[in-house]
């Protein structure tokens, strides 16, 4: 059964920095394809950075030069590191597994397999 748990949220004031990490448990972590999403209050949920299998990676336009998705395989964990935080930042943010997952459809929310509980993320101007 796979497990997602992110942690690595907060609240920080605009311009700052957060890493948030997702740990990984009950698959095979490197056959996956792996995104971070965002769902702000009355907003839906929407792709932030992802990667497939062959660590092909999307970004969404909002967050193009200011976040880094990357992974470290021996210890099945994702991350995301944000800088450069904006008060519009501020979202739950979720992990997501998905064993098929073509690249073109990476920053697509529907359809992912597994989600993780969300960690809170608040940017204060």
């Amino acid at each position: 059964q796979v497990q997602l748990v992110e942690s690595g949220g907060g609240s920080v004031q605009s311009g700052g920095s957060l890493r948030l990490s997702c740990a990984a448990s009950g698959y095979t972590y490197s056959s996956y394809s792996m995104g971070w999403f965002r769902q702000a209050p009355g907003k839906e949920r929407e792709g932030v950075a992802a990667l497939d299998s062959a660590a092909n990676t999307q970004y969404a336009d909002s967050v193009k030069g200011r976040c880094t998705i990357s992974q470290d395989n021996a210890k099945n964990t994702l991350y995301l590191q944000m800088k450069n935080l904006k008060p519009n930042d501020r979202a739950m943010y979720y992990c997501a597994a998905d064993s098929k997952r073509s690249w073109w459809s990476l920053l697509a929310a529907n359809g992912w397999n597994s989600w993780g509980q969300g960690t809170q993320v608040t940017v204060s101007s």
